[in-house]
């Protein structure tokens, strides 16, 4: 199964590479347990290949751009200071289109505005940070906006697949992300991964 996690200039560090590392240690679980590695993770910049900076500075050199990016079975896209994302019509358009065709969409934190601002997010239940939730309330008022939550699972009406996930702030794209290895693979593995890990898993 092919991932791919949107990156870009302020994107919030744990928001990307939280869930990287969760379906990157879930394939060191698999190989261990004499499997196959179940997933090929990918980090897709918000344009051509190069250096993106993320939220406090980090450089991350990314390989793929959205011009080249392969399909899709779940496509991440992160949060963190997300304004130029959403103004950006080639992105936005590029994540709308995506989203048409892949079968598992999620966001952590503000990577919902990204959803809402591409049109998959549009009437249902959803969340993101604690922080964000009153302006995603205000700018989407037709979304359901659930807090006190890690994560919530919805329908998409403009999805062939319908499975469209939110996630809380930051550390909740963990849980999320240790939840899709249990329904991408199953909750031995995910249990697993939550352990090698040494992270308390909030489910």
């Amino acid at each position: 199964m092919r991932i791919g996690i949107l990156v870009f200039d302020d994107v919030e560090v744990l928001d990307a590479c939280g869930p990287f590392e969760v379906f990157s240690v879930a394939n060191r679980v698999a190989l261990a347990a004499g499997g196959a590695a179940p997933f090929e993770v990918l980090l897709i910049a918000d344009g051509p290949p190069g250096l993106v900076r993320a939220r406090g500075g980090l450089p991350i050199q990314v390989g793929i751009g959205i011009g080249e990016a392969p399909a899709l079975d779940l496509l991440v896209v992160p949060g963190g200071v997300t304004d130029a994302v959403e103004a950006d019509a080639e992105v936005v358009g590029w994540v709308a289109e995506r989203a048409l065709v892949t079968p598992y969409v999620a966001s952590v934190c503000t990577g919902a505005f990204v959803l809402a601002q591409a049109g998959v997010l549009t009437d249902q239940r959803v969340t993101t940070h604690w922080d964000d939730l009153a302006a995603l309330r205000d700018r989407w008022p037709d979304l359901d906006v659930v807090e006190d939550v890690r994560w919530v699972h919805a329908s998409s009406a403009v999805r062939s697949g319908g499975d469209v996930y939110t996630s809380a702030g930051i550390s909740a794209g963990i849980d999320l992300a240790l939840h899709l290895v249990e329904v991408l693979v199953d909750r031995d593995t995910a249990l697993s991964t939550a352990r090698l890990m040494d992270y308390a898993w909030l489910e």
